[in-house]
């Protein structure tokens, strides 16, 4: 090429480049780098920026992306003693308890047990699970845990259930489903659970509903003991729906922490004839030392301690 067609050729270019800032300053579309060369002008060599992408998308990295999920039985809560450690002096504790309520069952007649408390956090649900767990140790009985409390479940979280089956919820706004339609079976520990669901608006029409009452019912038919996992007896008026349905109530205090103004309030609601006692979660008395305690020094103390039974 001679010098004066690389001149001809730079002064192209640099037209062509003085456009595209024109353009670019006018919002037009920049005359593209293949634009140029389509006239058969050699590339040059200039110290324009190289072209600016946009920044890649950050990927969200999940920690089930990290480790893998673990399965199921690893997942269950540890305090749920008499499912994971049925040997152990706090699954004992939990077998006394079924001793007084299997006794009840058979004087009583007490098929449907309710557990409430007070107030949250006072241990009702585990003491519901592990109660439950304690009853279907025998293999001739058949046992329902159900998960009434549907503001706040918690069964399905302490038993790593996913959630995939129908519920309490879908029962009770759709009557044509049966109880074998939404309760789980835990072959494993001989155990049946009905959970509560999503969580919804209306949960205080659902409860005052007769389908309740029918499902219960329904359940009676098909099971020796039915625990309910009720909701705080003093914040909601759930419980005082629910326990319509039952035959007696088991009421869990949290000792040292349940105020006594909210324990009594609550015990005024109750329909006094279907109290069957108190258990005291947490009770940490010298009284209440393990009978083994001097042979088995590496037992796990149960957190609850005693049960008093309503005259």
């Amino acid at each position: 090429m001679t010098d004066d067609a690389a001149r001809v050729g730079m002064s192209r270019f640099s037209k062509a480049l003085e456009q595209a800032e024109r353009d670019l300053a006018q919002g037009e579309p920049a005359l593209a780098q293949g634009e140029a060369l389509a006239q058969g002008e050699p590339a040059p060599s200039t110290s324009a920026r190289p072209p600016a992408f946009p920044a890649p998308t950050p990927q969200r990295t999940t920690r089930a992306f990290l480790e893998p999920r673990r399965p199921a039985a690893d997942r269950r809560e540890e305090h749920l003693v008499s499912l994971l450690a049925p040997h152990s002096d706090a699954a004992e504790r939990y077998r006394m308890l079924r001793h007084v309520v299997e006794s009840l069952r058979k004087n009583k007649n007490l098929q449907v047990l309710a557990v409430t408390s007070p107030g949250a956090a006072d241990g009702k649900t585990t003491t519901s699970i592990n109660l439950a767990g304690a009853l279907a140790q025998s293999t001739a009985e058949r046992v329902l845990l159900a998960d009434v409390d549907l503001r706040r479940p918690s069964v399905a979280r302490q038993l790593a259930l996913d959630g995939s089956r129908r519920s309490l919820v879908n029962a009770l706004v759709k009557p044509g489903l049966a109880l074998e339609d939404i309760v789980e079976q835990l072959p494993e520990f001989n155990l049946s659970v009905l959970q509560a669901g999503e969580a919804t608006d209306t949960t205080y029409e659902l409860l005052k509903s007769s389908r309740l009452n029918e499902l219960v019912d329904e359940a009676r038919r098909h099971y020796d003991y039915i625990v309910l996992d009720t909701p705080p007896f003093v914040p909601v008026p759930d419980g005082r729906l629910i326990t319509k349905s039952a035959d007696g109530v088991l009421v869990v205090v949290a000792a040292n922490r349940t105020p006594r103004g909210a324990l009594a309030e609550a015990v005024s609601l109750i329909d006094p004839a279907k109290i069957v006692g108190f258990v005291f979660n947490g009770d940490d008395s010298p009284a209440n030392e393990s009978y083994y305690g001097g042979y088995v020094k590496s037992a796990a103390q149960p957190r609850w301690r005693r049960l008093w039974r309503s005259s």
